[in-house]
């Protein structure tokens, strides 16, 4: 029979509920709206042992984004198999999801947070995006990327990040169709590029060598077509 007693926690153990309690509040409202007292009532303690685990709510906030970015770098990981395009659109829906899960959040950290500007926040971020451009590079399978590659690839994340703001602005748009979207934009920011560098092209080609015709490339190539004609 249950006692009733509940086991006290660990330190560690307790920080990483703290993190977990914070993360869920700034996912729901801005950073700037969630109060310490919030959060210890949500966590059952009071705030001063909020304040014994954590200096302050930047210090709570930056732990938080920490683990949120951990968890959205690992949304670019993709098995490295099948056609490009699909895989680029799994990446969308999962990094989509994130957006979903975690709307104000991601838009304080994006437009100005309690901790943006920081040099531990810039780092996070950072470490997301280059975390991003790393797996698509293994995509690629290129392991020393021409300098147009580069801007292709960090143009394209940015992109992402812009669009996510955005969609998350009153979600005009079908989710789905935006995923889609940028999948497209993909490809065509590396045609474009390839327009102008033997390289690029000769990388545009093995990137689309392999694509189905039924696949998210050859999508925007027919409806490209169906606009010139």
């Amino acid at each position: 029979m249950s006692t009733g007693v509940r086991r006290r926690l660990g330190v560690e153990e307790r920080r990483q509920q703290l993190i977990g309690v914070a993360l869920e509040l700034f996912s729901r409202r801005s950073p700037d709206e969630v109060s310490i007292d919030e959060i210890a009532s949500a966590a059952g303690i009071s705030r001063p042992l909020v304040y014994h685990y954590f200096p302050g709510k930047l210090s709570l906030y930056e732990a938080a984004l920490k683990r949120a970015s951990e968890d959205l770098a690992g949304r670019f990981a993709e098995p490295r198999e099948g056609p490009l395009g699909s895989r680029l659109l799994r990446v969308m829906r999962r990094f989509f999801d994130f957006v979903d899960e975690h709307g104000p959040g991601f838009a304080a950290l994006m437009r100005g947070g309690p901790a943006v500007g920081s040099s531990a926040t810039n780092a996070l971020i950072d470490s997301v995006r280059q975390a991003a451009y790393e797996q698509i590079l293994a995509h690629l399978d290129v392991a020393e990327p021409p300098v147009r590659l580069e801007l292709v690839i960090r143009s394209w994340i940015s992109l992402a990040e812009s669009t996510a703001l955005i969609w998350l602005d009153g979600r005009r748009i079908p989710r789905a169709e935006l995923e889609i979207q940028l999948v497209h934009d993909f490809a065509a920011l590396a045609a474009v590029s390839a327009a102008h560098d033997e390289e690029m092209s000769a990388l545009l080609k093995r990137m689309v060598k392999d694509e189905p015709g039924d696949g998210p490339f050859a999508d925007l190539a027919v409806r490209l077509l169906s606009l010139a004609g």
